[in-house]
């Protein structure tokens, strides 16, 4: 470490000893399966639209169908490559204490999503950096709730008034006309 180096320590970092939740070797094989089901999917979806050459040329199918079954080879591929080489079956992927920070996050985005499509864009957007600050931050309540709706005014002025951009609105947006 070079004397111009800083080093911060985060008191929440995940211990070092969480147990793993998964190995490498299982996830590349989770990921691979997917793949190649996504893969026989779009051969499939490909080869009904036609995938062959037409007097014209090439029909609307005939590049995405090849390029599908490479995507399924370099599937099998990997589930081959790991069923054979056992070398990633101790590293874990993830630990516990990993997994609980990414829900952390996770999952409020997710809930973000879903609160869109009643709460609007603006509603939703003011209590997902509010609460990412409080809760994930540990930043006091009236600077978290300050920062949500600078940062909602900001984005409503931007994209609503200054571009005209049609942005989902909820309530409390017909509530005020918008």
């Amino acid at each position: 470490m070079s004397e111009n180096e800083i080093v911060v320590e985060d008191p929440n970092a995940p211990a070092s000893d969480s147990p793993a939740v998964t190995s490498t070797r299982s996830v590349d094989i989770a990921v691979s399966v997917l793949l190649l089901g996504f893969a026989a999917l779009m051969a499939f979806d490909n080869w009904r639209t036609g995938m062959g050459w037409a007097a014209d040329g090439p029909q609307a199918g005939y590049f995405p169908f090849y390029l599908s079954i490479v995507l399924g080879a370099a599937s099998l591929y990997g589930i081959v490559t790991q069923c054979i080489n056992r070398e990633g079956a101790g590293k874990a992927f993830v630990s516990r204490d990993q997994l609980r920070r990414v829900t952390q996050v996770f999952v409020p985005t997710l809930a973000f999503c879903a609160c869109t499509q009643w709460l609007g864009l603006y509603v939703a957007s003011f209590l997902l950096v509010s609460g990412f600050m409080r809760w994930v931050g540990h930043i006091r309540w009236w600077k978290s709730l300050l920062t949500g709706v600078v940062f909602t005014i900001t984005m409503f002025v931007t994209f609503d008034l200054a571009f005209d951009v049609i942005m989902p609105k909820g309530p409390l947006e017909a509530l005020f006309g918008h």
